[in-house]
């Protein structure tokens, strides 16, 4: 019985014989690096909007609530929000709810707002002064609404800064004038930079005082009153959280008579949180596996040229066994061949995927969110592959009998 070939001896001539084939090795690869870089890209961006809307979610303070009209079923089937929740619901919270510290009671309404001949779409919402505390807004220019300017129904205005650059572009914002609906409102303040929240630009906004918003702009309902968007709530602290969610949704249903399914949803930050990731969790699952076909693609590609490879080298297989090679030397070869292959190109594609990933974060406010971790995983999930589907090529290269083969020379 013949010896078995070192294994230093057999790997060795594995790479022998994918350089001395270049281009059918480079052509071998080319679906795992494919696959690879669509792997990294794909769950990169995933993870990074996921990153992002906790990010977003966390600067509104673990001990904030909000109050929404409407039940789950409602908000599901995307059917308009009822007017369920009014400004004495937001009166009612504040005074009668322990665990509460601030009320910060909105109203929201997309508007075309003018400045001379400028003009824009945007957001309009009506709120008070306790919005800038409850949110954590900050001021960059000018004052904030005051009390006075609530209880007097002013027209004056804050706006986001992308708004005001829009709008009121060079020169000093302040005092100058905008119209909504035609009436004109007094710019007295311009908000420092917040971001997107939810997919919202909150910088391209413009805030008015509740009171202005329901007499000029909202009006009042006859039937339900002064209907609200939406209400912050600021627990006094972030052990009250859950307290005041209990407290609230009770007294709510006492106010609005509810015998069976609420008209009204209360949300925490957790619980925004908690959605959010099961849907991008979702999203990177669904994105990674678009991946992995990918990568299945390039493994089928990796067995189908070995097959060719095989074919094309059967004089050489029947030579080496004629001398003296088993059938496990052969066999082991080949795996080594479709092994260093996958390998190689799950390296190349990481780096491709990488440099997608910083390319998008460096472009989009995605931020990048790929560890090396994801990308030592993805390199022995791509030497996987090549094993699994190198097999097939490598036990047909074993089997072949060294006398068939020899008649070709």
């Amino acid at each position: 019985m013949s010896a078995r070939l070192p294994i230093k001896d057999t790997i060795g001539m594995a790479l022998g014989a994918l350089s001395s084939n270049r281009l059918r090795s480079a052509l071998t690869m080319l679906g795992i690096v494919i696959g690879n870089a669509s792997v990294i890209t794909l769950v990169g961006v995933g993870k990074g909007a996921q990153n992002l809307a906790e990010g977003q979610l966390s600067t509104l303070g673990a001990n904030v609530l909000f109050v929404v009209p409407g039940n789950n079923d409602t908000r599901r089937r995307g059917i308009e929000t009822p007017k369920t929740l009014v400004l004495e619901d937001a009166n009612a919270i504040l005074e009668q709810v322990p665990s509460v510290g601030r009320v910060a009671p909105q109203i929201t309404l997309s508007e075309t707002v003018r400045a001379r001949d400028l003009s824009a779409t945007a957001t309009v919402s009506g709120i008070t002064p306790e919005f800038l505390a409850v949110r954590r807004f900050d001021m960059a220019q000018g004052r904030f609404f005051s009390e006075a300017d609530l209880q007097g129904a002013r027209n004056v205005a804050v706006l986001g800064p992308d708004l005001a650059a829009r709008l009121l572009p060079g020169g000093y914002p302040i005092g100058k004038e905008i119209r909504i609906r035609n009436q004109s409102f007094q710019v007295v303040g311009i908000m420092a930079s917040k971001g997107a929240f939810l997919g919202q630009n909150q910088d391209d906004a413009a805030y008015v005082p509740l009171s202005t918003m329901v007499s000029r702009l909202s009006g009042r309902d006859p039937t339900f009153g002064t209907s609200l968007s939406f209400v912050s709530v600021e627990a006094k602290d972030e052990k009250s959280v859950s307290a005041a969610k209990f407290q609230i949704s009770n007294l709510l249903r006492l106010r609005h008579k509810i015998l069976r399914e609420d008209d009204f949803a209360v949300r925490s930050q957790k619980d925004a949180l908690s959605i959010v990731g099961t849907i991008t969790g979702g999203l990177t699952l669904m994105l990674g596996a678009i991946g992995a076909i990918s990568l299945l693609v390039g493994g089928i590609g990796i067995m189908n040229i070995m097959l060719v490879s095989v074919s094309e080298r059967t004089q050489e297989i029947g030579l080496r066994k004629a001398v003296g090679a088993r059938s496990n030397d052969v066999l082991l070869q080949f795996l080594v061949e479709a092994l260093v292959v996958s390998s190689l190109g799950g390296l190349v594609g990481s780096l491709i995927g990488l440099g997608a990933v910083l390319a998008v974060a460096a472009l989009t406010p995605l931020p990048a969110a790929i560890g090396l971790a994801s990308v030592a995983s993805t390199v022995a999930l791509s030497g996987s592959i090549g094993l699994f589907f190198g097999v097939v090529p490598a036990r047909r290269a074993a089997q072949l009998d060294p006398i068939v083969a020899l008649r070709r020379l």
